[in-house]
């Protein structure tokens, strides 16, 4: 593949399947638009996150996630970890919200995965607005889903059920207060996300690089739109017709700030991802093989595997029979 230079532009209003095709084929990143999110939509979550990171450090570290055995809440800068190394960024994790569920000791670990959210008492409004963001962005990524996997030439309708029931939505709050102190750039490493697709939402300040032809390309902000990614069960479910892509945020100089909003379209912890029948099945090339990265079908597993290795505290306060292995 030759260095790409800018991702492709999809529009979600008037899809062209073959130019879709393309993008999910060759790069695994494009910029999407027509997706019926109106600008004033975006402003409010973005304002709402900046909200959240201007409240002082006590308001924000009531609902740290060392907290909760569910990995939700606030993780101060610098406690994530990708490729083993500290990100210089700090969060707010937010997903489905649902009462508590320890798993009996015949159940698989991945359903600590499930339970309720912690919302700071001096943003109030943080509630409403990320759990109407998160249920309208996942219209959208429906959609988008059975757009994609119509283009490729397959069932659209084939994972519907996998989606069913409660399924594992997520959404981050990010802010990147510019580089670390010993003058570090991993604002986060590089790295795949974990489920099916992930619809970004960034302001104006640089950082997001995408992996093309062994190297980094900027992505540049195109007001309006989501940077979508394919991520790994896609990569799964096509054999590897599809690729998720590796990709990494440089944080900005200096004390600049950057705020993005991932919101992560999954199934159910449960769910086990069929392959997917389609014509190019054939030419398929099989999954990324990786023996420090394994890829499961079933995807609570491939979930849980990414929040041990990305949160160590968590998982040695709450967690201490899981291994980052």
């Amino acid at each position: 593949m030759s260095q790409l230079t800018s991702l492709p532009v999809i529009d979600l209003s008037a899809v062209d399947r073959e130019a879709l095709h393309r993008a999910a084929r060759d790069v695994g990143f494009f910029q999407l638009v027509g997706h019926g999110i109106t600008p004033a939509e975006q402003a409010r979550l973005l304002g709402t996150a900046r909200e959240f990171f201007a409240l002082p450090d006590f308001d924000r570290n009531v609902i740290d996630n060392l907290n909760s055995p569910h990995f939700r809440g606030y993780t101060r800068i610098g406690e994530e970890h990708t490729q083993g190394r500290r990100d210089w960024r700090d969060q707010l994790d937010i997903s489905n919200e649902l009462p508590p569920r320890v798993p009996e000791p015949d159940e698989p670990a991945y359903w600590w995965l499930e339970g309720p959210n912690q919302w700071p008492p001096a943003l109030p409004a943080l509630r409403e607005v990320t759990l109407d963001w998160m249920a309208r962005l996942s219209r959208v990524a429906h959609r988008l889903l059975h757009e994609l996997l119509g283009a490729i030439g397959g069932p659209e309708d084939f994972y519907d059920d996998a989606f069913s029931g409660n399924p594992r939505n997520h959404l981050k709050l990010i802010r990147y207060p510019g580089r670390a102190p010993q003058g570090n750039d991993q604002g986060v490493g590089v790295h795949k996300d974990y489920g099916f697709l992930t619809l970004l939402l960034t302001d104006e300040v640089p950082g997001l690089q995408v992996e093309s032809a062994g190297g980094f390309i900027d992505v540049p902000h195109l007001p309006g739109a989501f940077v979508v990614n394919l991520g790994e069960l896609l990569e799964v479910a096509t054999n590897g017709y599809l690729k998720a892509t590796n990709h990494r945020v440089v944080s900005p100089p200096g004390a600049r700030e950057r705020y993005s909003a991932p919101f992560f379209y999954n199934p159910r912890l449960d769910a086990h991802i069929s392959p997917l029948p389609f014509p190019g099945a054939s030419d398929a090339t099989g999954v990324t093989d990786d023996p420090g990265n394994p890829l499961y079908a079933e995807f609570g597993w491939n979930e849980l595997k990414g929040w041990v290795r990305a949160h160590p505290e968590v998982v040695r306060k709450h967690h201490p029979e899981l291994t980052a292995g």
